[in-house]
């Protein structure tokens, strides 16, 4: 049975990554039960595209803006075993932290840089935290350097509004420059089936350079 309330208004609202950390924080406690209950496919679609390219024998995996771990515990399921989580909401790493699969978390805003060595993942992914309120498009440019060469970024935009946003520029910008080379992009498709019907998602899986 699908449930509505104002949270992802709220979070897609945001202004700056305080607002955006707040409405998590309150978010945090009924996060699952609500996007789980209303048909969320990014995570499971999203951990199927990281399945195709990224093996999961070559590496650890950052799971960034990893929110209560729904990721990361797909990832386990699928053979990960070394998976690093950050988030910019203390209340959802709390819950990401009652999993198995993360050998480590820690709190981040997405618009600093990370506190990671250069080359140092797999892959990194993050899905459902990049577009409006979200973490900035400059935050790619992080996720390129922590990657070694040859691994993989892999992430989902909010289709409908993509165009409009200066994520689009970014993502452009370091194809362009040979930063990374564009491996896969999933056909559009609804981020929900059983509520938002005009929030739709497009995931994008690039090879660093």
């Amino acid at each position: 049975m699908s449930k509505n309330s104002n949270h992802l208004d709220n979070v897609y609202g945001a202004e700056d990554s305080n607002a955006s950390r707040e409405a998590y924080e309150e978010w945090a406690k009924g996060y699952e039960s609500e996007n789980i209950g209303n048909g969320y496919r990014v995570p499971g679609i999203g951990c199927s595209l990281v399945a195709r390219h990224v093996d999961c024998n070559e590496g650890a995996v950052l799971d960034a803006a990893c929110g209560t771990g729904i990721v990361g515990g797909i990832l386990e399921l699928l053979g990960y075993q070394e998976i690093i989580g950050s988030d910019l909401s203390p209340a959802m790493l709390k819950s990401a932290d009652t999993l198995t699969a993360y050998q480590r978390l820690y709190e981040h805003d997405l618009s600093n840089p990370l506190p990671e060595a250069d080359n140092t993942y797999n892959a990194v992914v993050c899905f459902g935290s990049l577009g409006p309120g979200h973490a900035p498009a400059a935050c790619l440019e992080e996720f390129i350097r922590i990657t070694r060469p040859g691994g993989h970024v892999v992430f989902n935009t909010r289709a409908e509004t993509y165009a409009e946003q200066d994520l689009k520029n970014k993502v452009e910008d370091l194809e362009a420059t040979g930063k990374w080379v564009l491996i896969e992009l999933s056909p559009i498709f609804r981020s929900y089936y059983l509520a938002e019907p005009d929030v739709t998602s497009q995931i994008f899986v690039f090879q660093v350079s």
